[in-house]
């Protein structure tokens, strides 16, 4: 159920950015294997189904990443939270952002968290997506300089 439920956050988020209507009656898989889960890992699978899309040339409208918070018993934000942090953590927030505003395109949650929590997590999504963003364009730059 969990697997199902995140493949559809995944093509949901794809769907959201891919200009499809460029290629009409073509179809777009994206594979992601998980070779371990060391947390966070919707945000890593968006991640890697971005740059899979990037890498084969596929017409988006904006790039998106994803960004993972945790809220701990005390109400500590962290970002990027490993799997024994995330099991822990009473709220487990997971946000899809574009690139091009830092618009939200999806979002996921798990546990109690109130109003104010989630703006600030979002904001603090807001503000790791560009570490995110950027880490994109150098990983872009190293493989394409080289050829």
């Amino acid at each position: 159920v969990a697997e199902k439920s995140r493949e559809r956050l995944i093509r949901n988020t794809c769907e959201a950015v891919v200009l499809g209507a460029l290629h009409p009656r073509t179809s777009i898989t994206v594979v992601l294997q998980v070779v371990s889960d060391a947390g966070s890992l919707l945000a890593c699978c968006l991640n890697a189904a971005c740059m899979a899309l990037v890498d084969a040339g596929v017409p988006m409208r904006a790039l998106f990443c994803g960004v993972t918070c945790a809220l701990d018993s005390d109400g500590t934000l962290l970002l990027d939270p490993t799997a024994k942090q995330e099991k822990e953590a009473r709220a487990v927030l997971t946000f899809a952002l574009d690139s091009v505003e830092r618009k939200l395109l999806m979002s996921t949650t798990k546990g109690l968290y109130s109003d104010a929590e989630l703006q600030q997590c979002l904001a603090a999504a807001q503000a790791a997506s560009q570490h995110v963003f950027r880490f994109y364009r150098e990983s872009l730059q190293r493989r394409y300089s080289k050829s």
